[in-house]
């Protein structure tokens, strides 16, 4: 789309692509349809050594006005040499967002890639690395609380400086003597599971697009929340000191 965007082989002979980052230009590219209900997987290498300051992304977003818009985000939040990674996770409905999670990993994602995914159904939204399960998201409409349903997205990849906020809330700056900063992409796949898609991974009951999490996955939901989770916005006070968290922090999530 814009920036040094460009097709390479990596060291496994793969075909890749490498955005690059500089004082003068991040990068990014995006996906040729749209979808509406999908599995998007993706393979990713991140940003090695000081990365701070540095984002780089794996998103789904809606075309059309920014005010109303869905979106389905993870962000990788770089640091400071020796720091780790920050998997920073968020959702957007209708304009309604401030919906973050953030996690670490019990890997160093700079030295291999690893695979990303986001599945979104009617009643889930899952965050997976490696194919476990980091994070859920319940269709809670019926409780008065956002989900995106109505709309087809369109998938990205971003490399971009966010220093004012990224790394430790801003007060570590994007060391520039470091650039360029370069994330490579291989091995996307979409499976798409609108209500006219044949695909048997999208038959209600089956494979991914099953309406209920199995115990494995929950298993799974259980250990990332106790060993890899660092910020959940329902459990933030300082948030809320003036009112309560949202609708879906009081509601089962499992």
């Amino acid at each position: 789309m814009w920036g040094n965007a460009k097709v390479v082989t990596d060291s496994s002979g793969q075909q890749a692509i490498a955005l690059t980052l500089d004082q003068s230009t991040s990068s990014a590219f995006r996906s040729k349809k749209t979808c509406l209900f999908c599995r998007i997987d993706i393979e990713i290498k991140l940003v090695p050594g000081n990365s701070a300051g540095t984002v780089t992304t794996f998103y789904m977003i809606t075309e059309g006005a920014w005010e109303f818009h869905d979106e389905i985000d993870i962000e990788f939040l770089g640091n400071s040499t020796g720091d780790p990674y920050t998997m920073h996770t968020n959702m957007y409905a209708r304009g309604q967002g401030g919906r973050e999670k953030q996690y670490k990993f019990d890997f160093d994602p700079t030295q291999d890639y690893h695979k990303y995914t986001i599945i979104w159904n009617k009643d889930w939204i899952l965050f997976l690395v490696d194919d476990k399960l980091y994070r859920q998201i319940k269709n809670n409409q019926i409780y008065g609380a956002p989900y995106p349903y109505y709309y087809p997205m369109r998938v990205y990849a971003t490399i971009w400086d966010a220093e004012n906020w990224a790394t430790q809330g801003g007060r570590v700056k994007t060391d520039w003597s470091q650039a360029p900063f370069t994330a490579y992409f291989r091995n996307y796949r979409s499976i798409s599971c609108s209500p006219f898609g044949n695909d048997p991974l999208c038959v209600p009951g089956s494979g991914w697009f099953s309406q209920q999490l199995d115990d494995s996955r929950k298993q799974q939901l259980t250990q990332v929340d106790s060993n890899n989770k660092i910020y959940d916005y329902c459990q933030d006070p300082k948030r809320y000191k003036n009112g309560p968290p949202p609708k879906e922090c009081g509601l089962p999530s499992k």
